[in-house]
């Protein structure tokens, strides 16, 4: 490949051979019933190759197919063990992997955005890419003061295919919602491609990145790599090495498994009163371990910006679910647009619904397991569950979409590391409104 699939014909045909894939699949299992395989074998048969294929799918196309495929790959804990082995390890490879462009393609970016000399700003450059990600390749390099660096470069036509991949995924949403249940597909697409147009100039993605590194300078817990050089399709920063998170959530001892959870609650919860923003891009290709014990975080060309810290208004609903002062809930949700205007919905169905969700504060140390996440999205998601129909009376305002999303990608990857650690702590801490809630008179 020299570059991204531009043609939007192209790409939809790409992504209509998800779907279409699937039913040949579905009437080939109907033969093999016939000639006595088993439901059992069929199945699994079924969900290994639609896993192949999607990562195929959604890798080859990068842009916003490859970017979707990330984002639902936190989901991923939340899919029944039976059914979720192929798919995790489908979505897991997104994370970090896709087929690379060509050098031809890479030196042309680079010539056009840093200046036809730019081998010269440069002691080293290496010419394969060490990673991929949804919009761009990373190649390493040792900068000209000698410094190891990695260098992001833009596919060339992403923004055609950012927007084309996003319009053409919103179409199969009911496809992909079987893969999480759970999570709200097309919600999560329109938040995906407001974000989109941001990430596409990397002088964004370098000064949200700079502004981390400020906020977490010399921190005991968190790494965030130095930027050094951008233009708008090319992001210059320090290299870092450490343990991926899909390599702990693989093969992880359970310490391991628990300090990498406790870190990532540390930064997700603490990041916007030290910063200002909020890391937006929860999935694990996003997080290693360092060998000093740190969490080092990369990737930041999606953030949702609070400069006033997170909204207080989500931890008084926590503590007042906690706490199960039903009446006070509902009051507060309905005076902060999370109710609809005409729902008739009774306070004990909110504390039904949300009791669980505060179950990581109901204890000293809480243990984030996959049969945790899989109860949850049972509940809100049986359509002939009372939870169900609670949630359908339930509005989520514009203004929180991005945290919820972030917020339950977080969880997401703290359900894959099987993590413990004292949750309550971190979010009584750093989570305004969660400390104290006085009773009303």
């Amino acid at each position: 490949m020299t570059d991204i699939p531009r043609r939007a014909a192209q790409r939809t045909a790409k992504l209509a051979s998800l779907p279409l894939g699937v039913a040949g699949r579905v009437a080939a299992g109907w033969g093999k019933r016939l000639t006595g395989h088993t439901s059992e074998e069929i199945n699994a048969e079924l969900s290994a190759r639609t896993a192949e294929q999607l990562f195929a799918v959604l890798g080859q196309l990068k842009g916003g197919a490859m970017k979707f495929g990330q984002a639902l790959s936190v989901f991923e804990a939340a899919v029944p063990d039976e059914m979720a082995e192929p798919y995790r390890e489908a979505l897991t490879k997104l994370q970090s992997a896709a087929p690379p462009m060509s050098g031809d393609s890479v030196r042309r970016v680079l010539d056009t955005q840093l200046g036809r000399a730019w081998r010269d700003r440069f002691a080293e450059f290496d010419d394969e890419p060490a990673a991929a990600a949804s919009i761009g390749q990373v190649h390493r390099a040792v900068w000209h003061d000698g410094r190891d660096v990695a260098v992001k470069v833009q596919y060339p036509g992403a923004a055609e295919a950012l927007r084309s991949d996003l319009r053409q995924l919103s179409r199969f949403s009911r496809l992909f919602q079987s893969l999480a249940p759970g999570a709200e597909i097309k919600p999560l697409l329109a938040e995906l491609q407001d974000r989109m147009v941001e990430e596409l100039d990397y002088r964004t993605e370098a000064a949200n990145q700079r502004a981390f590194a400020t906020a977490f300078a010399g921190d005991d817990l968190v790494r965030v790599p130095k930027v050094l050089a951008s233009a708008p399709q090319v992001l210059i920063t320090e290299w870092v090495t450490g343990k991926p998170f899909a390599e702990i959530i693989a093969d992880g001892a359970q310490q391991e498994r628990n300090e990498a959870g406790r870190l990532l609650a540390e930064f997700h919860f603490s990041s916007p009163q030290r910063s200002g923003l909020l890391h937006a891009d929860p999935h694990p290709g996003n997080f290693l371990l360092d060998e000093d014990g740190r969490l080092i975080v990369i990737d930041f060309g999606a953030v949702a910006r609070l400069a006033d810290g997170l909204p207080p208004v989500l931890g008084r609903m926590m503590r007042l679910a906690l706490e199960e002062r039903a009446d006070d809930l509902l009051r507060l949700l309905r005076d902060d647009r999370f109710v609809q205007t005409d729902s008739a919905l009774r306070s004990e169905d909110v504390i039904a619904y949300l009791g669980p969700f505060v179950d990581p504060v109901r204890t000293e140390r809480f243990h984030f397991s996959r049969e945790w996440m899989q109860r949850q999205a049972e509940r809100v998601g049986d359509l002939r569950s009372p939870d169900f129909r609670t949630g359908r009376s339930l509005n989520l305002p514009p203004d929180y979409l991005l945290i919820h999303r972030v917020t339950l990608g977080a969880t997401g990857i703290l359900c894959q590391l099987d993590s413990e650690f004292a949750a309550r702590e971190i979010i009584t801490r750093w989570q305004p409104g969660f400390a104290a809630e006085p009773a009303q008179d």
